[in-house]
């Protein structure tokens, strides 16, 4: 497995230093860092390449993860909005493979968060206009080898897919190799019945795996999740890819806001402490998944 974090750990902004993120990540141990996918449907040429250098000099993969904006939606009734969808998509597929990054990843179907006071919550038509874009996104990601993972959400986030079981038979509807789906603690905690057997069920259709706290702090932060069982269940199915943390604890900002952290979840939050609880949850997580618990 090759173990990574979210970019905005460090900060309650979503944008970043990326250059100095990498190597911040690379000090502490990680093989991977996740970055936004707006942001690198923004970048230029030249800065895809420089942060592929960086990545590469130190180590370091990236995957893509992406929260789209209503404006992007795929699961629109309106057909304007899931064109500029797939455009969307497709670039950012294109940039990707400039950055040498083989895995997208999130709430792909639709947008993200679903705002439910919208008049009709039609979950049989977005799955119907959503698989159909996707079929055609993956297409493209099929040219250009890479894999696209659609994130479980709860149903605080999501009404679209919520537990393992909808996400298999909606990327069976869509019926490429390279769709695939994530699944993620924070989101199996309140939704499935058992997330071990959710993961063993998933088996190769497991594409990314995302680790938090059931309060999304750190992995073994307060051991709200048994960790070692998530282990075996991901040994099981021979996992091989991606566990990526992606923890919140700082108030403020947008990325506060939107995740929802309206307390301080550490009293120390001086970036050398934030280093130190990252450095600590990465060895915890290493034993508990490879075996060594």
């Amino acid at each position: 497995m090759k173990f990574g974090t979210h970019y905005a750990y460090w900060g309650n902004e979503w944008k970043c230093d990326y250059i100095q993120t990498v190597n911040r990540a690379a000090d502490i141990g990680f093989d991977l860092l996740e970055i936004g996918a707006d942001h690198l449907y923004h970048m230029e040429k030249s800065d895809i390449l420089k942060l592929k250098n960086e990545g590469e000099k130190r180590g370091i993969c990236f995957s893509v993860n992406s929260g789209p904006s209503p404006e992007y939606d795929l699961a629109s009734t309106d057909s304007g909005i899931r064109k500029q969808g797939i455009n969307y998509f497709l670039k950012i597929l294109h940039n990707m493979k400039e950055l040498g990054s083989d895995t997208l990843i999130g709430a792909l179907c639709s947008y993200w968060p679903t705002n439910f006071f919208i008049s009709d919550l039609d979950k049989k038509g977005a799955w119907e206009r959503s698989i159909h874009c996707i079929k055609e996104i993956g297409k493209t990601a099929e040219d250009l080898n890479i894999y696209c993972s659609i994130e479980v959400l709860n149903r605080n986030e999501s009404f679209i897919l919520t537990n393992c079981k909808e996400a298999l038979e909606y990327i069976n509807l869509i019926g490429s190799k390279h769709v695939n789906i994530l699944l993620d603690t924070y989101h199996m905690n309140i939704e499935e019945d058992d997330m071990f057997e959710a993961i063993r069920n998933a088996g190769n259709a497991l594409g990314h795996f995302h680790a938090g706290e059931c309060n999304r702090k750190l992995p073994g932060m307060n051991n709200t999740i048994n960790w070692p069982e998530v282990g075996k269940a991901l040994r099981d199915i021979h996992y091989n890819k991606a566990v990526v943390m992606e923890p919140f604890l700082l108030t403020g900002g947008a990325v506060g806001r939107d995740m929802r952290v309206w307390r301080p979840m550490v009293s120390n939050t001086s970036q050398s402490q934030l280093d130190k609880y990252i450095t600590d949850s990465l060895s915890f997580l290493k034993l508990c998944f490879n075996g060594m618990e």
